[in-house]
């Protein structure tokens, strides 16, 4: 999907969500710089509960940095964003939980900080993710109509509940024929001509026959 629909509400819970983490990071980091510390202490200093050195405090401007800018773009981007750099936190904490007590700790990571890798990547991956990955998305979801072929906006007149119903023949009966390009179930009637089911009964009664499976 190249974008969400204008103004569509999953748009900020991407865009609020990246943005108040962004902050978050880009605070912590500044905080780092302005306390001098050094770039690749393993001991590392206090900032705000958490231990930091001057390699760290870069990272966390630089992340914090790049989650306002896709933030500020919305749609697609900061889900996108959200759930990349979520997946990383996620990585980085247990990367840094196995060479915490080593000299390899070159970003001076303790078990708080640890604690808020897996924190905030949670949360970012949450944001990130939120209303594409549900197996019950709605048949207004621009990620659900995508992937039913059709326009991430409801058009008007639209009957949502026939759209709901004919996506469930397609999630479940997909793959009888190849040819099937829509995705729907097909029974055959006793004379061997296949018949279009929905969730096991006949649709859009009068359709035109359709030719056998091969």
């Amino acid at each position: 999907m190249s974008g969400l629909p204008k103004n569509h509400k999953l748009g900020r819970v991407y865009r609020y969500g990246g943005l108040f983490i962004g902050l978050v990071l880009l605070a912590f980091g500044i905080l780092g710089f302005v306390d001098e510390l050094d770039f690749f202490s393993t001991d590392g200093r206090d900032i705000a509960g958490l231990s930091s050195n001057g390699a760290l405090s870069l990272i966390s401007v630089v992340v914090g940095v790049c989650l306002l800018g896709c933030a500020v773009v919305g749609g697609n981007t900061a889900s996108w964003a959200n759930m990349f750099f979520g997946g990383a936190f996620m990585l980085s904490g247990l990367v840094n939980l196995a060479v915490m007590r080593t000299d390899l700790n070159f970003l001076a990571f303790r078990m708080s900080n640890v604690i808020f890798s897996f924190v905030v990547g949670t949360a970012l991956m949450t944001f990130g993710m939120y209303g594409r990955v549900s197996g019950t998305l709605p048949p207004d979801n621009p990620y659900w109509r995508e992937r039913h072929g059709l326009p991430a906006e409801v058009q008007d007149g639209e009957d949502l509940e026939l759209e709901a119903r004919l996506g469930a023949a397609t999630d479940g009966d997909r793959g009888v024929d190849p040819r099937n390009m829509a995705g729907i179930g097909q029974h055959a009637d006793p004379t061997g001509t296949p018949k279009a089911v929905l969730s096991g009964g006949p649709i859009l009664a009068g359709a035109p026959p359709q030719p056998p499976a091969k």
